[in-house]
């Protein structure tokens, strides 16, 4: 029998130690000092999913009364304001979408959007809807609110928006950020300042763990939707800036996940289980995110909405 003294053993396994350790700072991003920046608040409000049933128009009133009490700068949307524009003819998309601003005027606070899957429109060809028409897809959502993806400067921070929704060519959706943007994105990201603290938006997750909080579905899903399937092409650009934040959407629960010194917090949902209660016990909500000293903290805040149609998961 192969035998080993303590001290070769521990040898041995000193020498695995350093050697795995050396790998791992050889692996680590390697980040520059974080440039100073003024502290500021946010609000980052995700899938409100307005719709005239499910009293969710009276659920989007209070959440918006509620966060417009909250000291911020600004607010982010991060996705799905409506539901649902996907599957319905033009007249109810486009009732959808006026009933969406007409609640948003509650909130008087200086809004940037995020595209969701929601507010596509047409896509399913239950809709009636063809490629032709003139507010298909997400033209539907950049005639209302603007660029699909961009970013924008606040404070000494730089805050980049992403179009995390992919439209198959079989008119349905995944979660992907297609290479025209990634393109933008990493040239986007290289003429920031060095050191330039960065917060990223999107609405389908690029880092999550919800797959493995139920039971996979008994029919597996055709396209990737829960998240985006090609992150693997994104994160790495992350590593080489002073990235504080990943603010997700589109799952409606709250989450965390720490991935190469980079939080990706998915913040919860407006309409909690798509108005039907909680969501993975994630009540209905929006985030306050403070920004201080190059990190965000985070908060949840509930609103008292009570479901006429009660179904938690």
């Amino acid at each position: 029998m192969f035998q080993i003294n303590r001290r070769s053993f521990l040898s041995l396994t000193g020498g695995f130690a350093l050697a795995s350790a050396t790998s791992a700072r050889a692996a680590a991003p390697n980040r520059p000092p974080m440039r100073a920046h003024e502290p500021f608040t946010f609000l980052f409000i995700t899938d409100t999913h307005l719709q005239p049933e499910l009293n969710a128009q009276v659920g989007c009133h209070a959440a918006f009364v509620k966060a417009r009490g909250v000291p911020a700068d600004f607010a982010i949307q991060g996705g799905d304001h409506v539901f649902d524009a996907l599957g319905v003819n033009a007249s109810r998309a486009t009732m959808l979408l006026d009933l969406y601003k007409r609640t948003a005027d509650d909130l008087m606070l200086p809004v940037h959007h995020t595209i969701g899957n929601h507010d596509c429109f047409g896509v399913y060809t239950k809709s009636g809807a063809e490629p032709t028409d003139p507010m298909y897809g997400k033209k539907y959502f950049e005639d209302n609110f603007g660029r699909l993806y961009y970013s924008f400067d606040h404070k000494g921070v730089h805050v980049v928006v992403l179009d995390s929704i992919g439209i198959t060519a079989d008119r349905s959706y995944e979660g992907r950020i297609d290479a025209p943007q990634i393109a933008w994105l990493a040239n986007d990201l290289a003429a920031q300042p060095e050191g330039t603290p960065i917060i990223v938006v999107t609405h389908i997750p690029l880092v999550t763990a919800v797959e493995d909080y139920a039971a996979p579905p008994a029919t597996p899903a055709k396209h990737h939707a829960l998240s985006v399937v090609n992150a693997y092409e994104v994160l790495p650009l992350f590593d080489r800036y002073n990235v504080i934040g990943v603010f997700q959407g589109h799952t409606h629960i709250l989450e965390r996940i720490d991935w190469h010194g980079v939080p990706y917090i998915t913040g919860g949902a407006v309409s909690g289980n798509w108005w039907h209660g909680t969501r993975y016990g994630t009540p209905e909500g929006f985030m306050v995110v403070n920004v201080a000293n190059g990190a965000v903290t985070t908060r949840y805040e509930t609103y008292g909405f009570r479901s006429v149609d009660p179904q938690n998961t």
